[in-house]
């Protein structure tokens, strides 16, 4: 029946005229499931189920809204539009109607369809019921095989909705956990990706591995939860005290990997505890280098701040952890709070990487290899690298301070005979 149509979901919000859809047309999925639980994004993601020419309404939209135009599945008929601000995705009907294609769906929450021609809501499984009820309940075991990726989905929904997932679809989960091996393991990173950003996310995170669905990836996680369970609030109760660092918890691990910090904190709880298994294991899930290496080198040292009285740390040992980690030292220091370490020991650390000016947080150089090949008169070798840590090491103990001590040093390090070893 006619209803007013949620605002959210109103034509005139999104980035083309509903002129441009030729019914009969339907907005699902998420879209109207946020819609009807009052959930507003700054991002738009608006999925259309058309019966007939999906992909060439489609081309027409992005023609007219100078859009980009994306085919997804010539053969399912899926096309996408991209805006600034999201993504309009338009497909043909599976089963051929809308009621079939809505029963091919995973949740019945998702199950529910929009008229934006007339306002009315369509919703065949009665998912609103399921949406007052604040559960997940899988429309048939059958769905669920036929792409066991709905099976992580299903947690990642929990978490973003606070909602739970209704017993019988938590016990087909469980039997069908084994299923996720044939999933490309691209998909199967995108959604743990999304439990590892969210804030609720750990607890489904540790629900799934008790459950059997991660524990293909990752053997020994259900062995680290004692830490994992604490990131968050660990992370809080640091940026309270610290807001600039809290800061650096969601920046990116790069500017083209958007992976937070406080993400890879929790990737590499996770993995296995000896970092060479864990490599493996990222690898698995073709984790970049950059990701992989940042929760390698937390992995590495995170055993070590426990294991002695960090104010007793040499400055060497502190210049190395600090040159090691990288960016990553906020989440270790959510990492060693989360193990046990507590924060006046480890508040050395934090003051030491807050001050842009520590020269063994951030160390600058007193001299370049070329200085060095300049005035000592020698050809580019491993040894000119060998001398400048040796001058980094001896600035970061306080003994040399200008460039001329360097060069003095240097010389020295010449007249000596072998070669020179750098201890960490």
């Amino acid at each position: 029946m006619p209803i007013n149509l949620p605002s959210s979901l109103s034509p005139d919000t999104w980035p083309f005229d509903l002129e441009l859809l030729t019914p009969p047309a339907y907005l699902v999925g998420g879209a109207v499931r946020d819609a009807l639980l009052g959930r507003r994004s700054h991002y738009f993601d608006l999925d259309f189920v058309m019966l007939t020419r999906a992909v060439k309404t489609a081309r027409k939209i992005a023609d007219r809204t100078k859009g980009g135009f994306v085919l997804l599945d010539a053969e399912r008929q899926i096309a996408r539009v991209v805006f600034a601000g999201g993504t309009v995705d338009l497909a043909q009907a599976e089963g051929g109607t809308l009621e079939g294609d809505l029963l091919r769906r995973d949740f019945r929450i998702n199950a529910i369809a929009c008229n934006p021609f007339t306002g009315e809501i369509i919703d065949p499984l009665d998912g609103q019921t399921d949406l007052r009820l604040g559960v997940l309940r899988m429309i048939s075991r059958s769905n669920l095989e036929d792409d066991p990726l709905r099976l992580l989905r299903a947690y990642r929904q929990a978490a973003q909705l606070g909602f739970a997932i209704e017993p019988e679809t938590q016990s087909a989960i469980r039997e069908l956990a084994p299923l996720l091996s044939r999933v490309a393991v691209e998909r199967v990173r995108t959604e743990l990706g999304y439990l590892l950003s969210n804030p609720e996310g750990v607890p489904w995170i540790c629900r799934g591995c008790e459950d059997g669905l991660f524990s293909i990836w990752f053997e020994s996680a259900i062995d680290r939860f004692d830490i994992l369970t604490k990131i968050d609030a660990s992370a809080a109760k640091l940026a309270t005290i610290y807001p600039d660092l809290g800061r650096e918890f969601s920046r990116s691990i790069r500017d083209t990997i958007k992976t937070p910090l406080l993400a890879v904190a929790k990737l590499a709880i996770l993995a296995d505890s000896d970092p060479t298994i864990a490599e493996t294991e990222l690898l698995r899930l073709k984790y970049s280098n950059a990701e992989i290496k940042s929760a390698i080198g937390l992995l590495k040292y995170l055993p070590k701040l426990p294991a002695k009285p960090i104010a007793e740390m040499s400055l060497r040992e502190q210049y190395f952890l600090f040159r090691d980690v990288g960016i990553v030292f906020p989440v270790l220091a959510v990492l060693a709070v989360a193990a046990g370490v507590a924060v006046e020991d480890i508040s050395l650390l934090i003051n030491r990487y807050l001050d842009a000016d520590d020269i063994i947080a951030h160390p600058t150089q007193l001299v370049s290899g070329n200085d060095l090949m300049e005035y000592l008169k020698l050809p580019r070798s491993p040894r000119i690298g060998q001398f400048l840590m040796e001058i980094q090491l001896a600035r970061v103990e306080g003994r040399i301070a200008t460039r001329e001590d360097a060069l003095k040093l240097a010389a020295e390090l010449v007249d000596q005979s072998g070669e020179i070893e750098i201890f960490h």
